[in-house]
């Protein structure tokens, strides 16, 4: 019988296969764009967020811009994203920090990164992975709900699911795996209906057994 970490490998290779080339779908041309529209994706698509940042980032451009903005404004241009009250408060804060306790650059640990006004762990580990270049597992719906199914995590908090998968998960595959994941989940394991026929994991998924027949 194969190990947990065995069969988590071979799941990294076989959706290395069907997803050769994967990296986030957020606009960004720096870290503080990239930390600024992810703060934006909670509970919003990422084309919607692109939207969004096209005008945004047009306007401000550097962290004291923000800080230097009327919260009203910063509303104003990401009311599509939803939940804009909190999500210009929590910019506008952590554009802030970034000026007055990192010289405006954003840091590049995840220590530094979570201490940031509306960052969590999810966040650090989309900046550190797509603009540093830093192995980090994100986990979103679709990483929380597909590590589920497959049987690798038994935990539904994102922060437990993020510690199991980086045992089972080889360093050098985390950030990619989360991708991996995250286009399989958007293309075959979505959360009603999920294409169990057609998907490549069926024999390594015990999900499939779960199903009640129809």
């Amino acid at each position: 019988m194969k190990s947990q970490k065995d069969r988590a490998g071979e799941i990294c290779k076989i959706l290395k296969r069907a997803y050769p080339e994967v990296k986030t779908q957020l606009h960004y041309r720096n870290p503080f764009e990239l930390l600024v529209a992810t703060i934006l994706s909670a509970q919003c698509t990422d084309r919607q967020v692109n939207l969004v940042t096209e005008t945004l980032f047009k306007k401000f451009q550097r962290p004291q811009d923000f800080v230097d903005a009327k919260i009203e404004t910063i509303e104003a241009l990401i009311r599509p994203t939803g939940y804009y009250r909190n999500k210009a408060r929590n910019i506008q804060r952590c554009a802030a920090a970034i000026v007055n306790n990192h010289a405006g650059v954003v840091p590049d640990t995840i220590e530094e990164l979570v201490k940031l006004p509306g960052v969590g762990r999810k966040t650090a580990n989309v900046v550190l992975s797509a603009a540093f270049n830093t192995p980090g597992i994100v986990v979103d719906t679709h990483v929380a709900r597909i590590s589920g199914r497959l049987g690798l995590t038994e935990n539904k908090d994102p922060v437990k699911i993020e510690f199991d998968l980086m045992k089972l998960i080889s360093q050098k595959d985390w950030s990619e795996f989360s991708l991996h994941l995250i286009y399989f989940g958007r293309d075959i394991c979505k959360a009603k209906k999920p294409a169990c026929p057609v998907c490549p994991l069926t024999k390594l998924c015990p999900y499939l057994k779960k199903i009640p027949p129809s």
